[in-house]
């Protein structure tokens, strides 16, 4: 109740807009001074302990990312070409000092809490790069050695193609060729962390959910406690998990997405895909591949399967696309015994006991939806002693889940299914599979059913049943010889050779399928583990991002800072300073002015002239200018490391403007002009720049 009706009362309320009712009026503060600036969210980097400058006082180590360990002292103001300029002042080892310009504070992270007993590092030594340079060899070590296993030869050499792949210049586009159960998958894992890491996105599609699933429970293990996300997408995926998922996506916020034909629907964009990984690729149509490469021009491509299909091996074999094989089994593997044999209730009964007394599993795969009454009336009559469970594609998602799930657990002896199983169930106690109909499969997709067993110790066996009163085909006979010849470890190889024999390469151009033709800072740590593999990435096809590791220096004698009567508290000022600095691009510029304006009023020439600093920032770093210096009579260009990535052009322009252009013997471009005025010169800076950057593209 109001104390006197009559009178205007103030109260606090989560209220954006106010109402009105016959006796009363609320105004909020949006309708007397309008609308709130709303700054899209960036997202957070992973384990950064130093978000904001602010979190800086005077006595903190922090890291410079090419000096090494520093004590912070303070902000201070120093005169650069006659105009103050906000520095960082550091204090290193040997009572030596750096001053950092404030538009480069991003080169500074936090060392962390633990600061007793830490070394200051020396200006100019050696000692803090090699500390660098080791951790970073680390990095990669550090997530292999989660594997549980001993990599055999053929899967470190296949991982060794990969990573050479990645750094080679050029889109990859490799063939992991490995039986079930060989090491096919870690081969992805690792090439997804170095991809992931650099900062790009990684797509993994695979043909079942069953199969998605698998491989979701296995990369989220694997990358729990690294700044990955992984996410997913199927028809299994509950609607709203989707919904974030594909906004995660589009916004760059996960990196790693694994699902089935769900990936490449029109609903799903990538903010910056660097690697399609498609795991089992026989089940793929070359429509959806291409898709898939049209997701990004550039994407590298690995494809992995233990058959694959005439088309991908005869491509292979010609040398259009690069391959790896795996062909060491693991150890203590034993060859699946296969048998290929008329229906005969007798056997299958024998089979499915033999399994059942032995403590083990056993699959029962149809062809078709419309086979599997007349197996259930068979297992329930003809083989009463077992527990079985159907389960087939058409099925309601949950409904498929709990039928999966319960045989996994052991609830059922038998699972009767369709070719769901084909893929990604990975079961070690199911050690029998019958196959109905074995003469309406491929060669390839039997081979697949028949990798389902046989994944442990025990001995595994296969039955590919035949009608006992209908006469098979020719290709289907064949088919079922060439299986049961290929009983040993490590044959799918061979087998995708002799189907390749059977039905031909294909058009390799067309979308015909067959015919014949510590010690570096906690916060540098985390930062390093986005940055470890950024010279792969570099020299790969894919997209360039910045460079953290190095900043330009710009001189224009131009006063560059937030002056102290417009935002007066510290804090405040270091939090945005580190925010402009990070800023190199235009939209993150323009809502940073409007920002300060909505909060602080209009900018004095120094915020301003500091806002266009960091632009010239973000131009130096395209054109790989590695310092800019601009005076009364011209301006001096030197490049990192003396390169320039494309000279020819560089020259053409400068032969046609040697009035004011000219290069000197030690590699700086020279520019000529009349600019009196700080602001003139940075002006000029930024001309100068957007130049060179056009040029270098």
């Amino acid at each position: 109740m109001l104390a006197d009706p009559k009178k205007p009362q103030r109260v606090v309320l989560p209220l954006d807009a106010g109402f009105e009712t016959d006796s009363l009026a609320v105004i909020s503060e949006t309708d007397i001074l309008g609308d709130r600036l709303a700054r899209p969210r960036k997202r957070r980097r992973a384990a950064n302990f130093l978000a904001e400058a602010s979190a800086l006082t005077p006595g903190d180590l922090v890291v410079h990312i090419d000096h090494g360990i520093a004590r912070y002292e303070g902000l201070k103001t120093l005169e650069v070409q006659g105009a103050p300029h906000d520095t960082l002042e550091l204090q290193y080892g040997g009572e030596a000092k750096l001053y950092l310009p404030v538009e480069n504070i991003d080169l500074l992270t936090r060392y962390g809490a633990d600061n007793e007993g830490v070394q200051l590092d020396r200006l100019g030594g050696a000692a803090w790069q090699a500390r660098k340079a080791k951790a970073k060899e680390r990095l990669f070590d550090e997530f292999c050695a989660r594997f549980p296993y001993e990599e055999t030869e053929d899967q470190l050499n296949a991982i060794g193609d990969v990573l050479e792949d990645l750094a080679a210049g050029k889109p990859m586009d490799r063939l992991i060729c490995g039986d079930v159960g060989f090491g096919k998958t870690e081969v992805a894992l690792r090439a997804a962390f170095v991809v992931a890491m650099s900062g790009q996105q990684v797509a993994i599609v695979a043909p079942t959910t069953l199969l998605a699933r698998q491989h979701y429970k296995t990369f989220t293990e694997r990358f729990e406690g690294w700044p990955i996300r992984v996410s997913r997408l199927s028809r299994l995926v509950p609607a709203k998990e989707v919904a974030e998922a594909r906004e995660g996506l589009a916004k760059g916020e996960i990196e790693i997405v694994i699902g089935t034909h769900a990936v490449l629907s029109k609903q799903v964009s990538f903010k910056n895909l660097g690697l399609v990984i498609v795991d089992e690729e026989q089940h793929f149509g070359v429509k959806h591949k291409e898709k898939l490469k049209e997701l990004r021009a550039d994407v590298h491509m690995l494809t992995l399967t233990a058959t694959p299909i005439p088309r991908t091996l005869q491509m292979s074999l010609s040398g259009i696309r690069e391959m790896s094989i795996i062909a060491t089994p693991p150890v203590d593997r034993l060859a699946v015994r296969t048998y290929i044999t008329p229906w005969d209730p007798v056997v299958l009964r024998e089979a499915l006991l033999r399994e059942k007394y032995r403590g083990g599993q056993a699959y029962f795969v149809a062809p078709r939806i419309s086979d599997l009454p007349y197996l259930e009336r068979f297992i329930r009559e003809q083989v009463p002693e077992v527990k079985f469970v159907v389960g087939h594609g058409q099925m309601a998602p949950t409904q498929l889940e709990e039928v999966m799930s319960a045989f996994y657990d052991g609830q059922y002896d038998v699972l009767l299914s369709t070719t769901i199983v084909e893929s990604g169930l990975d079961i070690p106690t199911a050690n029998t599979l019958i196959i109905h109909r074995a003469d309406m499969f491929g060669l390839a997709q039997l081979y697949q059913l028949r990798g389902r067993v046989g994944r442990s110790k025990a001995r595994a066996f296969a039955y590919m049943t035949t009608p006992a009163e209908k006469q098979i085909t020719l290709s289907a006979e064949k088919r079922l010889k060439v299986l049961q010849s290929l009983d040993s470890l490590g044959a799918g190889f061979q087998l995708a050779s002799h189907d390749l024999d059977i039905r031909g390469g294909g058009n390799l151009l067309g979308e015909e399928q067959s015919g014949h033709i510590k010690e570096i800072g906690v916060e540098l740590y985390q930062q390093m583990l986005e940055d470890a593999v950024n010279e792969l990435r570099a020299r790969a096809g894919a997209e360039q991002v910045a460079d953290r590791g190095w900043s330009p220096q710009i001189n224009t004698g131009a006063a560059v800072l937030i002056p102290e009567d417009y935002v007066a508290d510290l804090n405040v000022r270091l939090a945005l300073y580190r925010r402009i600095s990070e800023a190199e691009k235009s939209q993150d510029r323009e809502a940073l002015a409007a920002e300060l304006i909505d909060r602080f009023g209009p900018l004095p020439p120094e915020a301003d002239q500091l806002l266009k600093v960091v632009a010239i920032k973000g131009l130096c770093r395209e054109a790989n200018v590695a310092k800019i210096d601009v005076g009364p009579k011209g301006a001096v260009v030197s490049f990192r490391n003396d390169d320039f990535k494309n000279p020819g052009g560089l020259v053409a322009f400068i032969a046609k403007n040697q009035v004011a252009w000219r290069v000197r013997p030690d590699n700086k471009v020279v520019v000529r002009g009349e600019w009196e005025t700080p602001k003139q010169r940075l002006g000029a800076a930024e001309r100068i720049l957007a130049e060179l950057a056009k040029l270098a593209v």
